[in-house]
């Protein structure tokens, strides 16, 4: 429904204060945090794009599935990106590519019937590129499709972007003496011991998966209706990003660590009518990782998840683990968990997942959720874990006002799982106006403040009311 000539004289106001600070959005009325959600829905908008089109089989592409495109998607991106900008359009058939990088005022339109199939030999992915791996900074394989410091960017269609990750080699890298490992600890003591991300440079003879998407420091970006299946590692990964939609896609995939969509210090991000099928976290709100972070210090600030259907082997609204610029201002609504029409390869484990520890430090703050509704849960409606992997620091960690309300869901082993710390309680956590059946558990609840637990009846009982 569209709001009423009088709202949206009423909301201006704040939204010029918001446009004022870019990545703050202020609220109508700071009693209910559910007006910044409409205010994040009105001020994020889409790129548009020139009329001009760019067809993919002008420069040499052949939509046979094994004609090697990789070149042709670079020169129709180039002349659409020099003419000003219009439309790079992928027509039915099936193109085989390497990186796919993107450049400002380009909109990679991927149609009906078409299938971009990207190549297995990660000798394609070279030379390496600045990217961000499971929060630290350094130079690895490029990602699928990538972009760096661009604006109005796009990538649209009715068609199919299919990663092949386990036609390729790249699940072998993670699993035991494989190699990842041994590159994803010197990664992290690069990024704890201060090393210059010059001197971070992995890729050729290394094991570190390149994302599917992964968009840099850019500007007013829109994803939207395409099929996404078998990424190497995680799906849609804006980072460092302002403006950014995406809508009405369906992610698909089978191998450890593939998440659905992690925004990462991006602030104005919209993920509306998703369907999520991933082997990990659904939607991962991310902020880098321990002292990297900390050094990039950029949060992930005024996001709003709408209308998704979640099913994946860990969280559907994931905060962390990687925050440590600090997280603020996720909103979700109207959300399904192992919906009966999207069933997904793996039931949800935790609907709202937040996950930090010492060692991460920073602040997860102002994370609410309502009508959500499903079942299957494997393990608990809400997990906020501040103790995560059991890893020690010093860094002091925040994590306080949130919210779940009119969450339905049937079939949990319990509804609460709240660790604190000792040192850190976590404070200000409601649960409000719920149903939740069979329900095999009790709540688990440690060093939390301002528990409060308004109208929820946990298989038939209320539940306690306050502590």
């Amino acid at each position: 429904m569209r709001p009423n000539r009088r709202a949206v004289l009423m909301a201006g106001g704040a939204l010029a204060a918001a446009n004022a600070l870019p990545g703050t959005v202020a609220s109508a009325d700071p009693a209910d945090p559910w007006h910044q959600a409409q205010l994040i829905r009105w001020q994020v908008r889409p790129p548009s794009f020139p009329r001009r089109s760019y067809d993919i089989t002008r420069f040499g592409a052949a939509g046979n599935g094994t004609t090697d495109c990789t070149e042709a998607f670079r020169q129709a991106i180039a002349e659409c990106h020099v003419n000003g900008g219009g439309r790079v359009l992928v027509p039915p058939g099936r193109y085989l590519t390497g990186p796919i990088h993107l450049r400002s005022n380009v909109n990679l339109h991927v149609s009906e019937g078409a299938t971009v199939l990207f190549k297995t030999d990660p000798a394609a992915y070279l030379p390496v590129v600045l990217t961000r791996w499971e929060g630290t900074e350094c130079y690895n394989y490029s990602p699928f499709v990538y972009a760096l410091d661009q604006h109005d960017i796009a990538i649209t269609g009715r068609g199919t972007l299919d990663g092949q990750a386990p036609l390729g080699p790249w699940e072998s890298w993670y699993r035991s003496g494989g190699g990842q490992s041994a590159d994803q600890q010197a990664l992290r003591r690069m990024g704890n011991e201060g090393v210059p991300v010059a001197a971070r440079v992995f890729g050729a003879g290394h094991f570190l998966r390149p994302n599917m998407i992964q968009l840099y420091r850019c500007r007013n970006v829109l994803i939207s209706d395409v099929t996404i299946l078998e990424p190497a590692m995680w799906t849609v990964h804006p980072v460092l990003c302002t403006n950014v939609t995406v809508r009405d896609i369906t992610v698909a995939s089978t191998l450890f660590n593939t998440d659905g969509c992690d925004p990462e210090c991006c602030a104005n991000v919209l993920i509306a009518g998703c369907r999520f099928n991933t082997n990990d976290d659904c939607v991962a709100v991310k902020a880098g990782r321990d002292e990297d972070g900390h050094r990039v210090g950029v949060p992930s600030q005024n996001i709003l998840v709408e209308d998704c259907l979640l099913s994946g082997r860990w969280g559907g609204i994931t905060v962390g683990s990687e925050m440590s610029g600090g997280v603020r201002n996720v909103f979700a609504r109207r959300c399904v968990i192992n919906s009966p029409d999207f069933p997904g390869n793996f039931p949800v484990k935790y609907p709202l997942y937040i996950k930090t520890n010492k060692l991460r430090g920073g602040f997860v703050e102002n994370v609410h959720l309502r009508h959500f509704s499903g079942g299957g849960v494997e393990r608990e409606a809400i997990f906020i874990n501040m103790a995560y992997n059991n890893q020690a620091g010093t860094r002091p960690v925040v994590v306080r006002d949130i919210s779940v309300e009119k969450m339905t869901i049937d079939g949990a082993r319990a509804v609460l799982n709240l660790v604190g710390l000792e040192t850190d309680h976590m404070s200000h956590i409601r649960l409000s106006n719920s149903t939740f059946t069979n329900v095999r558990n009790p709540n688990t609840i440690q060093f939390v403040d301002d528990l409060v637990l308004h109208e929820v009846t946990i298989n038939g009982q209320p539940a306690e009311g306050a502590s």
